[in-house]
């Protein structure tokens, strides 16, 4: 066995124990915008690059899980490289705009270029280069690095920034502590400390979990730990997330496929410090000339510092208000959620759609079983079936899992 390797499998119990002493996660490096794309992109993930083999004392994986449960790093600055590939068809940019919802119009109708809700998503996929820094739960900033512009994103107490620099423009809104407390509480993943506590709320009996040696991230001494479902027609290969061995946060979350090749997503520091940055980092005045836009609409709804607290995940229960008849098939890691459009129809057809009808079937597989007909939709994670009676299945499972789960929750 090599040195640091523990070939302990941590049983769904041990991992329960550890996460019972777990305290309240820190908020710090992404602004709570990023996390509504982080959760509708099924994360932000990255691979482990080897550096090096640092010599650390042994651990098991509960003495691991406990470790990143117990980290409350609230102060760092930081460089962040993010690498997303869903295996999306290429859309020739349609996609960036779909997914922005930018369009011009006047008095800010069309959006700001400084909105979050819409530059934010650009993260969805290719790789993006940002910078990080955080000094407890009210001061945070992350800047989007371009080729030759910055987009950057600041909350600072109350207010809450977004800025521009290609358009010259600002977005403003403010949120209140309380507001901003429950927010925390409620928000989606973003950081790899956010999704390797979300990757270790799914560990059951399906599920292996041990320590696999060492790593080196961002200069950093870490521990590796390797999260794998147990079940066969799952798309999800393994997770492996690097604990920095000082202070126990996650540095990296790496998630590869089932079906091989590179991460689906990658994140993960290459340059950090735990050091406090300095105030003036957080401090922003609009320049002159630079059309502010002020967000007074506090129920908007798109994800950002100035909405209200329940923008956070949703329960089974909330979603299920959403949706007609949500329900869970299977367990683990092959559970597919099926819910009901209430339209009593699929997609259209060539025939009935026309170009619309013809442009979509191309994008999906045809499949039939007992459930009838239907289109299977496939990225390299997440796969999603809409049969021909308006019925979604959709779950990171195989195409013929999701199938056999659609035959038996007809």
């Amino acid at each position: 066995m090599a040195p640091h390797e523990t070939d302990d499998t941590t049983t769904a119990g041990e991992v329960e124990e550890a996460r019972a002493g777990r305290r309240r996660a820190a908020r710090y490096v992404v602004p709570v915008t990023v996390m509504g794309v982080a959760a509708a992109t099924i994360g932000l993930v990255p691979a482990l690059a080897d550096s090096g083999d640092p010599d650390l004392p042994d651990i098991t994986a509960a003495q691991l899980i406990e470790k990143i449960a117990q980290s409350d790093v609230e102060r760092l600055s930081g460089t962040v490289k993010i690498t997303t590939d869903l295996g999306l068809p290429n859309l020739g940019g349609l996609e960036s705009g779909l997914l922005s919802g930018a369009t011009d119009g006047e008095d800010g109708e069309g959006g700001s270029s400084a909105d979050p809700s819409g530059r934010l998503t650009e993260l969805a996929s290719g790789t993006h280069t940002l910078r990080v820094a955080a000094d407890g739960p009210d001061r945070q900033k992350l800047s989007l690095l371009e080729n030759a512009a910055e987009y950057s994103l600041i909350h600072n107490g109350k207010d809450v920034w977004g800025y521009d620099s290609a358009s010259n423009e600002v977005y403003h809104t403010t949120v209140d502590e309380a507001d901003a407390a429950e927010r925390g509480e409620q928000r989606p993943p973003a950081t790899p400390k956010d999704f390797a506590e979300e990757a270790l709320k799914a560990v059951d009996d399906t599920t292996s979990v041990k320590v696999d040696g060492t790593a080196q991230v961002a200069g950093r001494d870490a521990y590796r730990l390797v999260i794998e479902p147990k079940q066969s027609g799952s798309t999800v290969g393994a997770i492996s997330v690097a604990v920095d061995h000082e202070t126990g946060m996650p540095l990296k979350f790496t998630l590869t496929p089932a079906g091989g090749g590179s991460a689906v997503v990658d994140v993960g520091f290459t340059k950090v410090s735990f050091d406090r940055p300095d105030a003036s980092t957080f401090e922003f005045t609009p320049p002159k000339g630079a059309k502010v836009t002020e967000d007074t609409e506090r129920d908007r709804g798109h994800g950002g510092f100035g909405g209200k607290p329940e923008r956070g995940p949703k329960s089974e229960e909330d979603l299920a208000k959403g949706f007609d008849g949500l329900r869970m098939l299977g367990e683990g890691w092959n559970t597919v959620a099926t819910f009901d459009t209430g339209t009593g129809a699929g997609l259209p057809t060539e025939e009935a759609g026309g170009d619309l009808g013809g442009f979509l079937g191309s994008l999906g597989d045809q499949v039939k079983g007992d459930f009838g007909t239907g289109t299977v939709f496939s990225t390299r994670l997440v796969n999603a079936l809409v049969t021909e009676d308006g019925k979604v299945y959709v779950g990171t499972v195989t195409k013929d899992a999701l199938v056999k789960a659609a035959e038996a929750g007809k």
